[in-house]
């Protein structure tokens, strides 16, 4: 590869680094304010990244290259290693005894919004320390629908632009340029943050907590400041808040904003919003009945835990308000299988994504109508648009190597000692960016402590295969792309 292309990528990710080295003041700001000794570790650290990101963007600064192809896969995969490794240095030099593996597995879910943890003990922790999680899943939040909107639809393997800003046709986007849509993105990210923070105070919450769960629900992380997540408020309002911000936070930013600034509710009737809405809704009531009928639970109880622990598989946030692995089989069952499932393209879940099963149904559909009228002309579309070939063929292609990562990887741990059930769960978990899995070590009521360090690496780089929508960065590992 042209060795050319290296220079500019390391100077974007160098002034990203930048950025996160000053975010880190803020937690040392807040374990000032509470006295506690970790506010050194965090300026030392926001120092010494800052530092060395500063150099290194000086020695690499030149002339902005043309962005092609090739340079944007090389700089999503750079920016996201920087974004881990920088992540996980204050988790690392704190006093909390953390391996670099589970620093670096920490981080990897922050940034991934996987919402994953090696950490317990989180209601006497440090507050600084509760608050950089949670930043770093808020920040990472903004990166994965920058992701999705803009970088993955250029490079053809994944995403969904709506505003198809590579066309010369301005007559149907809604902002003229992408600055206009840049500050309109942040501005809905940014209100939806400080209405779901207003929402959790006034639903019962402190203000660190509620500043804390509405920075995670918005990227459908799922950090909590408490072991037991959710559970710890026994608050039915606050499970229907956090569900409702789960499920806006499912949906397509692009179209989140038209709708918020142009007031177009016909964005709302995209078709992945009503397949993710449906299967949500779907599950969500399925299980309250059941847990209704076979555990004896009031139905308005049920149905506030049942809809927030969907809603927080399908959109990936990872909260929990209860254990739904004791509710039955069926609890268990549709849980592993919505976590395949995933949100909506353009929004910050994760998963195989409603888009694709969409896309795929159509696919299906008309290959049947071929076989009874194999001379008919039929084309696969998405609402009124027609799906190439090569888009229907890079879903085909992910769903693949979704489904291989997921064998290959559930073999490795269970390599590594692990049972089946915790093997298959906690690959898939990673995969699609959920957090919990299901078993007693790695489901809702545990965490990711007991795991190895060997198996903590495995899932890492699952987790950053599974955001970056697998062909990112498996392209890297091809000679043809090293080659002048």
């Amino acid at each position: 590869m042209n060795a050319s292309l290296l220079r500019p990528a390391i100077y974007i990710a160098a002034l990203c680094g930048l950025y996160l080295a000053t975010a880190m003041f803020v937690p040392a700001m807040i374990d000032l304010y509470y006295g506690h000794e970790d506010w050194q570790v965090f300026a030392l650290s926001g120092f010494m990244v800052g530092g060395i990101s500063l150099m290194t963007a000086l020695a690499t600064r030149g002339a902005s290259p043309v962005f092609t192809k090739r340079l944007g896969f090389l700089l999503v995969n750079l920016l996201w290693a920087v974004f881990s490794l920088v992540g996980a240095i204050p988790l690392y030099l704190a006093d909390h005894e953390l391996s670099f593996a589970q620093s670096l597995f920490e981080s990897i879910s922050a940034i991934t919004t996987t919402g994953s943890t090696v950490l317990s003990g989180l209601d006497t922790m440090p507050p600084g320390i509760l608050l950089w999680r949670s930043l770093l899943q808020w920040l990472g939040g903004i990166g994965i629908v920058a992701l999705g909107l803009f970088v993955l639809p250029f490079l053809r393997v994944g995403g969904m632009s709506f505003f198809k800003l590579e066309s010369s046709d301005t007559s149907d986007k809604p902002f003229a340029r992408l600055a206009s849509f840049t500050r309109a993105f942040m501005a809905v990210y940014v209100g939806i943050t400080l209405a779901c923070a207003i929402a959790y105070g006034w639903a019962g919450m402190t203000g660190f907590d509620a500043l804390n769960h509405a920075l995670t629900t918005v990227a459908t992380g799922g950090f909590s400041t408490h072991d037991a997540s959710f559970g710890y408020f026994d608050s039915i309002p606050l499970l229907w808040i956090s569900s409702l911000f789960m499920t806006i936070c499912s949906l397509p930013f692009s179209l989140l904003i038209i709708f918020v600034v142009r007031r177009r509710l016909n964005t709302l009737r995209d078709p992945q919003i009503v397949v993710f809405v449906g299967y949500l809704v779907t599950f969500a009531v399925a299980l309250a009945v059941y847990h209704h009928l076979r555990n004896g639970t009031g139905l308005g109880t049920a149905l506030a835990h049942s809809f927030h622990n969907i809603s927080s598989i399908l959109s990936t946030t990872g909260y929990a308000s209860d254990d739904y692995t004791n509710w039955g089989p069926f609890a268990v069952a549709l849980a592993f299988f919505a976590t395949f499932m995933g949100g909506c393209t353009g929004s910050t879940a994760g998963g195989i994504k409603a888009y694709r099963f969409v896309v795929l149904f159509n696919i299906v559909g008309t290959g049947l109508k071929r076989l009874v009228y194999p001379n008919a002309v039929y084309s696969v579309r998405y609402g009124s648009s027609i799906i190439e070939p090569e888009a229907q063929r890079g879903i085909f292609l992910f769903i693949a190597l979704y489904i291989f990562l997921w064998a290959v990887g559930s073999l490795a741990m269970a390599l590594l000692g692990y049972d089946f059930l915790t093997s298959a769960s906690a690959v898939l978990t990673a995969l699609s960016n959920v957090g919990p899995g299901i078993g007693s070590i790695v489901g809702p009521a545990g965490n990711f402590s007991t795991i190895s360090d060997p198996a903590l690496y495995l899932l890492s780089l699952l987790m950053l295969l599974g955001r970056l929508e697998i062909l990112t960065v498996l392209v890297l590992l091809t000679p043809v792309f090293w080659r002048q």
